[in-house]
């Protein structure tokens, strides 16, 4: 029978490691004897076995977060997904999305962001280590990335997150990409501009357009070029610089960008948001 004794310092050094709860971390250096390797080794287990009962959930709800670069050229914005609103907004799930975020920014995929080292495991590994600790399906579910001449973020309820690149850093130029980047996070256009729309959604909408004229009674003839001309508001509605700017209807995100700077233009967006 083994007289190992397993101290509160002990318990309180596994769980500043692994994040699991001061129960688990007893019982796991318990059965350890000890053996913080295999204590923490048990954990990841224990998340594993987890992950795989939890494979079929749904994880809608989470943290979405972003991250800037302190040149702020460069971001990230990512969603830490899990099964509740309750663990969603939990203050150290928040803080593990964070940290990932900020991880996130030396990372050019998904990918390599997630087989990269998080305090001695990957990230991957982390996330199952977390499932058995919360005992939910934890997934990094939205990842993106943007680069500019200045890049600025907002988050909106830690549901929204967006990235907003500008065409070089003026004065105000933090303000204004924060502004268009709640202008995305509220409106959330399809693309930035026309030029951005998939092809195959445009021809989608010239489709739902054309059927709208025949049931009007335009004569075929005509329906084309009606159909097409309808573009302009779908267009204006639908991509982010012809929007109306949500602060100031008389004008648009890209006339409020010039107002900020003559030569000022908005070069990108990255929206990410839970469910």
């Amino acid at each position: 029978m083994s007289t190992i004794t397993i101290t509160a310092a002990d318990v309180n050094k596994l769980r500043t490691i692994t994040g699991a709860g001061m129960m688990d971390c007893k019982k796991a250096l318990v059965e350890a004897e000890g053996d913080f390797d295999l204590a923490i080794e048990n954990l990841r287990k224990k998340g594993q076995k987890v992950a795989a009962n939890r494979s079929d959930r749904e994880s809608t709800e989470g943290a979405a977060v972003a991250a800037v670069n302190a040149d702020k050229t460069s971001g990230v914005v990512i969603t830490l997904n899990c099964e509740t609103d309750f663990v969603g907004k939990n203050e150290g799930f928040v803080k593990l999305a964070n940290d990932f975020a900020n991880q996130a920014l030396n990372y050019a995929t998904k990918e390599e962001f997630l087989a990269s080292d998080f305090n001695g495991i990957t990230v991957a590994e982390k996330l199952i280590e977390q499932t058995g600790v919360i005992g939910e399906k934890i997934e990094i579910a939205s990842f993106e990335k943007l680069s500019g001449a200045f890049v600025g973020s907002y988050v909106h309820s830690g549901k929204i997150a967006v990235l907003v690149a500008l065409s070089a850093n003026v004065a105000g130029a933090d303000e204004a990409a924060k502004n268009v980047a709640m202008q995305a996070a509220a409106m959330s256009p399809i693309a930035l501009d026309e030029a951005g729309v998939d092809a195959d959604i445009i021809a989608k909408e010239i489709e739902i357009a054309k059927d709208l004229l025949r049931q009007e009674g335009k004569p075929e003839a005509m329906i084309e070029n009606i159909a097409k001309g309808k573009l302009g508001r779908f267009f204006k509605d639908n991509t982010l610089v012809n929007q109306d700017y949500i602060k100031d209807s008389s004008m648009s995100v890209a006339a409020y960008i010039k107002s900020v700077d003559a030569g000022l233009t908005v070069t990108g967006f990255r929206r990410v948001a839970l469910g």
